[in-house]
């Protein structure tokens, strides 16, 4: 097998000598590193891999964005989204062995070669800890919601048709902890192949759970006198939703920040390189994740019109014990994501201690890294828990570059195709859709977050301390023990 060649530099390697610090060379280090430590994965490895980065809270939103797209439009979107990210992902799968004798095993790294050591960094890596551990703190919400609303569910009988009603004392940043405890443990693994189990489990936990999101309102079929006009609100309303649903489609279809390092676990030879295996498992991944995305968000918009909620898993009522155990396997799911997307800043943070600040790589060093991440993702998912608005800001300022135009950027630094040849021109074409994306998505996904955090308690530790929602028709009331919201608020995706 073909090891990589490392240049020098903090995140790429610097030559490690034995010593009274740091007893190793720098394939010792490799072998103790989170992304290089193991390269025996299968194809099929890829595969629920990269279901387990892609299907997830995401899938759940599609209803909503579909409500403020429309058919026609929302349709175009999905497919468009579809087509691009495969094709984006087509392009870094081939970049990872682009140079003979060397293997682009992070997605800083493939930077670097395109745009320099120093400013591909600059570019990369900043984008991709957005993009990461942003993720990791949107899946602490999610699991927390999930697990509230299932403990609902279970204890609280009622709560299947009101579904913010108060059901015990233990309010969201609490089921935010309680979820974030396993992490601790989780977070232990050591590289990519060791979490392979998690990931398989979160796969299928997430095609379940996509499978009951959309066969349930097909069984129960439409709501009564459905709506499928856009709301009838403001204009500033309208093309706020709008940006913040193409930044919810956005989100759905972001995997592409670590898909290099899941390339990187399967063994390459000159004959036999990476890019045959990891391209049969993505192929098989994207059809998985057609399977899931189209009909949740066709049927769930079908079943609701525009009266679809921010999570399609909310709107079902019944029945309660299947509504239950969708809930219970989001929870599974966002657990596997959350170690996926976080085993690569996992890597970035110890490759910096190890190589750069000459730490010596040991146990001790990795328990301590990982549960200050853990707690800190959790402490921010407390402080801010608005789950559509976080799906929209995220998806557009940090999916979008990552995902749809900064693998093309890369591909034409580094091929250089001719002006106007096909590959120019399709490669431009996803630079702008991806830069125009970014910015209307952002926008309305940053309004969102402010608007929601207007009449938002922080820090839920218990019902007694914090708001609750009480719903009134299409609409929810926000009240609480010590002041009462002056005006209804609509608290799904539709702010």
């Amino acid at each position: 097998m073909v090891e990589t060649e490392l240049a020098k530099g903090p995140f790429r390697g610097e030559e490690v000598v034995d010593g009274p610090r740091h007893p190793g060379t720098i394939k010792n280090i490799d072998d103790w590193l989170p992304v290089t430590g193991s390269r025996n994965a299968k194809w099929w490895y890829s595969t629920f891999h990269n279901v387990t980065a892609m299907v997830g809270a995401g899938v759940l939103s599609l209803p909503s964005a579909m409500s403020f797209l429309g058919w026609e439009f929302g349709c175009v979107v999905l497919v468009l989204s579809w087509v691009i990210t495969l094709f984006t992902l087509w392009q870094m799968v081939e970049m990872h062995e682009m140079v003979p004798g060397k293997r682009f095993d992070r997605y800083h790294e493939l930077g670097q070669h395109a745009f320099g050591e120093k400013l591909g960094l600059w570019i990369v890596v900043p984008q991709q800890l957005i993009v990461e551990v942003g993720v990791d703190i949107v899946y602490m919400v999610t699991g927390g919601e999930s697990l509230r609303r299932f403990h609902n569910l279970i204890k609280c009988p009622e709560s299947a048709k009101n579904n913010d009603v108060k059901c015990g004392h233990i309010g969201l940043s609490a089921w935010i902890i309680i979820f974030a405890s396993q992490h601790f443990l989780l977070a232990q693994l050591p590289n990519f192949n060791a979490i392979s189990g998690v990931s398989l489990a979160a796969a299928v936990m997430s095609l379940s759970y996509s499978t009951i999101a959309w066969t349930a309102p097909l069984a129960q079929g439409r709501i009564q006198n459905v709506d499928y006009s856009l709301p009838d609100k403001s204009t500033a309303y309208l093309v706020f939703g709008i940006f913040n649903a193409l930044g919810n489609v956005a989100f759905a279809y972001a995997g592409h920040n670590v898909v290099l390092e899941i390339q990187a676990t399967i063994p390459s030879t000159p004959e036999k390189p990476s890019k045959i295996a990891m391209w049969r498992g993505v192929v098989v991944a994207y059809f998985v994740v057609a399977a899931c995305y189209f009909p949740v968000a066709i049927v769930g918009y079908w079943a609701y019109g525009n009266n679809v909620k921010d999570n399609i898993l909310i709107q079902l009522g019944h029945p309660r014990w299947l509504i239950a155990a969708a809930n219970f396997m989001v929870v599974i799911h966002v657990t596997g994501s959350y170690q996926l997307y976080a085993m690569p800043v996992f890597d970035m943070i110890e490759t910096l201690l190890v190589k750069k600040l000459r730490f010596p790589p040991s146990r001790p060093l990795r328990v301590i890294v990982r549960c200050l991440y853990v707690a800190f993702t959790a402490f921010v998912a407390c402080t801010i828990p608005f789950f559509g608005a976080l799906l929209g800001f995220l998806g557009g300022f940090a999916f979008a570059p990552t995902t749809y135009f900064l693998p093309c950027i890369m591909w034409l630094a580094i091929y250089k195709p001719r002006p106007f040849s096909a590959s120019w021109i399709v490669n431009w074409v996803c630079i702008v859709i991806g830069v125009l994306l970014m910015f209307v998505s952002s926008i309305g996904g940053l309004r969102s977050i402010i608007v929601q955090a207007k009449t938002y308690q922080f820090y839920q530790l218990s019902w007694e301390s914090s708001a609750w929602e009480v719903d009134i028709g299409d609409e929810t009331l926000i009240v609480g023990r010590r002041s009462t919201c002056a005006s209804v608020c609509s608290c799904s995706t539709h702010m």
